[in-house]
């Protein structure tokens, strides 16, 4: 994915530049852009999952935002989390609900900064060779059931759609299969009997008519069905130092999503395939063209944090961490609507 990582630290090419148009770089006197580095969790395996970010870059919206980003891609979210500790990164996108695991832990926490979509794209299917007369989720009784990691939303996902059908966590098995291509080889080789995973790495399984989707949560609807509520899905994160510290990169770089928020709700698909081709578990273009369909509906229209939403994701959490307190107050802190709404206000959004 070498490819992948170089494209995404690029300014972009020169047809980019004429998509964008002329910026305020090209002016007499314009000053150096600032440097900021986003470190995205699995956004190699997973193409579409942080797609505003990878247009704002390509259509140059963070450099005429006065920004010079650097895009890096991790391959989980615990990943890039780490690099955000380590200093090695200023901003992570990952899940909102790092932000609210982060409020339960001592120490400054994370603040989300600007909502990239609005539903966590993970789905539940259960293998047709495994599981051939599969009818409701009673039947996952005892089966081996293939999740990211211990303690991780499809993990709580997978929880929740038992708890639907009446069925404890102990009355089925969890595997830490981890994602992409090695969760795909532990269904096929028969190590579980069901995946929880995000979608890039179910839809080749179910074109193939490997698996069947039993629960859905790829969707708005479906995702409010499954989680109770709105389920916010990746945004951008950041330590209340850098919030404070730093307040214009951040409010530069939420204008720069938000300014793509905007472009993708009216671009075609032609116009995202040309600038974010197929790639990874995506790289077939008709699988990519599905997902995009799927994906364009939990896309931020702009940006917001749904009101619902933080409580939606500490219910998730508690399923698997029933002690898991994060006060109201805590978990208001555990996002910030400010930049959003000024970059709105810049961009008629």
């Amino acid at each position: 994915m070498s490819w992948l990582i170089e494209r995404r630290r690029a300014l972009g090419a020169l047809g980019t530049l004429a998509l964008a148009g002329p910026g305020p770089w090209v002016r007499a006197g314009a000053q150096v852009p600032q440097a900021i580095t986003v470190a995205m969790g699995g956004g190699a395996m997973h193409p579409l999952r942080h797609l505003p970010l990878d247009i704002a870059q390509q259509l140059d919206y963070f450099r005429q935002e006065g920004l010079d980003a650097t895009l890096q891609d991790h391959a989980s979210d615990a990943l890039a989390l780490h690099a955000l500790a380590r200093g090695q990164a200023d901003v992570a996108a990952v899940g909102y609900e790092h932000a609210v695991q982060a409020a339960a832990a001592p120490g400054a926490g994370l603040r989300a900064l600007v909502l990239q979509t609005r539903a966590p794209q993970l789905a539940l299917a259960v293998s047709l060779r495994a599981l051939p007369r599969y009818r409701d989720p009673g039947d996952l009784r005892r089966s081996r059931i293939g999740i990211s990691a211990w303690g991780a939303l499809d993990h709580a996902m997978a929880c929740m759609v038992l708890a639907q059908a009446g069925l404890a966590p102990e009355e089925v098995q969890f595997i830490a299969v981890g994602d992409g291509p090695r969760a795909q080889a532990a269904l096929r080789a028969g190590r579980v009997h069901a995946l929880c995973q995000p979608d890039a790495v179910l839809a080749r399984l179910e074109r193939q008519g490997e698996v069947r989707i039993v629960a859905d949560a790829r969707g708005l609807d479906a995702s409010q069905a499954v989680f109770g509520g709105p389920m916010p899905g990746t945004c951008l994160v950041a330590s209340t130092a850098f919030v404070q510290a730093r307040a214009g990169r951040a409010q530069a770089l939420v204008n720069a999503v938000v300014h793509a928020l905007k472009w993708l709700r009216t671009a075609e698909p032609a116009d995202v395939v040309r600038l974010v081709p197929p790639a990874g578990l995506l790289a077939e273009r008709s699988l990519y063209f599905a997902a995009l369909a799927r994906v364009r509906e939990v896309i931020s229209p702009d940006g917001m944090m749904p009101e619902a939403g933080p409580a939606t994701a500490l219910r998730a959490l508690a399923v698997l961490q029933p002690t898991l307190a994060v006060r109201k107050g805590e978990l208001a802190r555990t996002y910030t609507q400010d930049f959003v709404r000024q970059a709105r206000q810049k961009y008629g959004v």
